[in-house]
């Protein structure tokens, strides 16, 4: 099998059905052989940003490792920043750059650069193709190393003319790998558990990476502990309506520990320490808190706060042994979704009040809706008023690259075309993303784009005035901006929003969507 043929088979006995990204010259074999190979899709990204971005939505909504082509040292730099999100946020995906030709890389050609030692940093490893012959292991290497905790971006280089080489390669077997079974030591952490008298639990997002939303519901109610997401979490790990949920964690320790006050013993499940934003003095937990930890990568155990008892192991696996030990502390709490206002509250016109839209669009969303936010404004009053309950259904990211959402909100909406994605935006975090909209328009994806349009970094501004005074402070005003038109020149369609009544008109509608629709929300 010819090198190409060969990283063709390995995507295809990988689960790979799109490839996307952003082609140049070291690309144009791939792009060759994609176009005689039918059962691929090359999804195309106008910026290198958006195809990384994509790959990510893509990735959580099918649950498999997504795959990234992108060009040689200026495409991959562009990629970085979804890189560094998909690494934050631990999405499996292998990207590749195509590196110059070997035969005079001594002779620093135009485009080469050093891709490893570019990529190093934003992804769990990065290397280079030296042979036609490793060619299939590395590849194979690079799909089991990004789905094996913790999950992330894995980097390969392949120089385009190795992939041109007339030889024949072996492709090894995919090697399937059982997942992680429960952890040890979990009668013991029965035991700290059951003793508790007001006992939480912090939810992280490797219970929603690993499905284990219903276990950690069930280990709750048994326990009736409260149950806090993890700081500026990144998925749906609890659902947003249950009595038990108190709610997500504020993202630096004083808070964290004001928070967690009262609770004489805290289950901290597959959370990335607790990602604190700004530094504040002392630990993330009360004095004589007892704190058990659970998993699925050791590294974390004990990381940033020292726990009296840490468990390795799968997550679902674990937390279902771990109830069937618990026993029952008192009768099971059911979730029940908040009733709606009977009187519908007089109409509000535009500038909203973040508050708000954010209200209008929480009331707007239907129950199988995917929320994917990012909206650091909006987004921090649009959280509360969530009623989410279904996994899945709540899509961010903390890794700090901005421009992620709307590429993000195209690939979950292609990986799950069964349920509405309403992306909620900020408008400086949708300027770093916007060439996005090309490829929904592209390819007819029905995603709902809101973006709120304040003209400003308003989080900044409040951040200057509560630590140096009020301003004026350069570099933090962007001007009103016509979304419309933004969104026209990619070929979406979009429209103004004048009210929160038309604002959650919109947002309930978003299932019957077949193109995607951008509204601009002007905020106050």
């Amino acid at each position: 099998m010819k090198p190409m043929d060969a990283l063709l088979e390995v995507l295809r006995t990988e689960g790979v059905e799109k490839v996307f990204g952003n082609p140049g010259t070291t690309e144009l074999p791939l792009i060759d052989a994609l176009a005689k190979a039918s059962d691929f899709e090359y999804v195309l990204a106008v910026q290198e940003h958006s195809a990384v971005a994509m790959a990510d939505g893509y990735a959580r909504g099918t649950r498999r490792t997504a795959f990234v082509s992108l060009h040689v040292a200026a495409g991959l730099a562009n990629g970085l920043i979804g890189m560094l999100n998909a690494k934050r946020s631990r999405t499996p995906l292998v990207v590749t750059a195509g590196q110059q030709d070997r035969r005079h890389l001594a002779q620093d050609p135009l485009l080469a650069g050093d891709l490893v030692g570019l990529a190093a940093a934003a992804a769990k490893s990065a290397t280079e193709v030296h042979q036609a012959n490793d060619l299939p292991v590395v590849l194979r290497r690079a799909f089991a190393l990004a789905a094996q905790p913790p999950a992330g971006p894995v980097f390969v280089s392949i120089p385009m003319d190795l992939l041109a080489e007339d030889v024949d390669v072996p492709v090894p077997d995919r090697s399937p790998l059982a997942p992680l079974g429960a952890a040890t030591g979990l009668d013991q952490a029965a035991w700290i558990l059951a003793s508790a008298d007001h006992p939480a639990i912090v939810a992280g997002d490797g219970v929603g990476r690993d499905g284990a939303v219903a276990q950690l519901v069930n280990l709750a109610e048994r326990l009736n502990a409260t149950v806090y997401h993890n700081p500026m979490h990144d998925r749906m790990n609890f659902p947003f309506t249950h009595p038990l949920h108190g709610g997500m964690l504020p993202s630096h320790n004083a808070a964290v520990r004001a928070a967690l006050t009262g609770h004489d013993v805290v289950l901290v499940v597959g959370c990335h320490a607790f990602s604190p934003h700004q530094y504040t003095p002392g630990p993330s937990f009360p004095e004589r808190t007892r704190v058990v930890q659970l998993d699925d990568d050791p590294a974390e155990l004990g990381r940033n706060f020292a726990v009296e008892l840490g468990l390795t192991g799968g997550i679902r696996a674990s937390l279902t042994e771990l109830v069937a030990q618990v026993g029952r502390r008192a009768q099971p709490v059911r979730a029940t979704r908040p009733a709606a206002n009977g009187t519908p509250p007089p109409t509000l016109r535009a500038p909203l009040d973040p508050a708000v839209a954010a209200k209008a669009i929480a009331d707007g969303l239907s129950t199988d809706a995917v929320v994917v936010d990012e909206a650091i404004t909006l987004g921090s009053h649009l959280r509360p008023l969530l009623r989410l309950t279904r996994p899945n259904s709540f899509v961010h990211t903390a890794g700090g690259g901005l421009g992620w959402g709307i590429g993000a909100a195209i690939g979950t909406r292609m990986a799950r075309p069964d349920r509405p994605v309403v992306a909620v935006l900020g408008d400086g975090c949708a300027l770093f993303g916007l060439q996005g909209l090309w490829s929904a328009a592209r390819y007819h994806v029905p995603v709902l784009f809101c973006v709120a349009n304040n003209g400003e970094y308003r989080t900044l501004k409040d951040t200057l005035t509560e630590s140096y005074g009020p301003g004026p402070h350069p570099g933090l005003d962007l001007g009103r901006m016509d979304w419309s038109k933004a969104a026209l020149f990619f070929g979406v369609a979009a429209r103004r929003v004048d009210s929160d009544t038309e604002l959650r008109e919109a947002v309930a509608s978003a299932g019957s969507l077949v193109e995607p629709l951008l509204l601009d929300v002007p905020v106050r």
